[in-house]
């Protein structure tokens, strides 16, 4: 698989090759990284009260004995309506899944894969709007002709940020802020040459 290496005006100059290591990953190695950032995302509001928190219950319903009735001592009791409920969920929850640094690495890896399969890794050698108009990063946009993009540089200035802002269609992130759901999540990505030769080992 090739990266598409793109010239200044964001047409596509040369091929690059993926190393050996980007191909034959298993794809679960994504689906299990993708479920923890999912997970962690989680508001983890849902709660329900037990028989303990709700009002009430301070004299037994009726006598023990001789009413033909089961036994009852509380109206909080979850048989009742209104009383607490029996092992509803509380906000005290961990969705939290662990996933090794390798795993982390591996998914991202197959990601980038993807989307050289696709046609749609590009790589550039920088990804700057120094007009920091809106216009300016939507004409770089619009050359790629892809429906929304991910754009990766190794310093992000300001005014390259400022451009991007208001593009529903693209974001701009840091290399260290890269990571293979953002990956997974954009239809193309462009990375520049330095973040990409730190990713494949290539930097000097």
């Amino acid at each position: 698989m090739s990266a598409i290496v793109l010239n200044e005006k964001m047409e596509k100059a040369s091929e690059l090759a993926l190393p050996e290591s980007f191909s034959g990953i298993n794809p679960h190695n994504l689906y299990l990284y993708v479920k923890s950032v999912q997970a962690a995302q989680r508001a983890n509001t849902a709660i329900a009260k037990g028989r303990s928190d709700v009002s009430g219950g301070g004299k037994k319903p009726w006598a023990q004995k001789g009413g033909g009735r089961a036994r009852a001592g509380s109206r909080r009791s979850p048989v009742f309506v209104g009383g607490g409920k029996a092992f509803g969920p509380q906000n005290n929850r961990n969705y939290d899944l662990k996933v090794n640094k390798k795993q982390k690495k591996l998914a991202l890896n197959f990601a980038l894969n993807e989307h050289a399969q696709n046609g749609s890794l590009f790589i550039v050698d920088s990804i700057s709007v120094e007009s920091g108009k809106t216009k300016d990063a939507a004409a770089m946009f619009k050359a790629l002709n892809q429906r929304d993009t991910l754009f990766v540089k190794s310093l992000l200035d300001e005014k390259t940020f400022l451009a991007f802002e208001n593009l529903h269609q693209t974001y701009v992130i840091e290399e260290n802020e890269l990571n293979a759901y953002l990956a997974a999540n954009y239809r193309s990505i462009v990375i520049e040459k330095a973040v990409w030769e730190t990713l494949t080992g290539e930097a000097k």
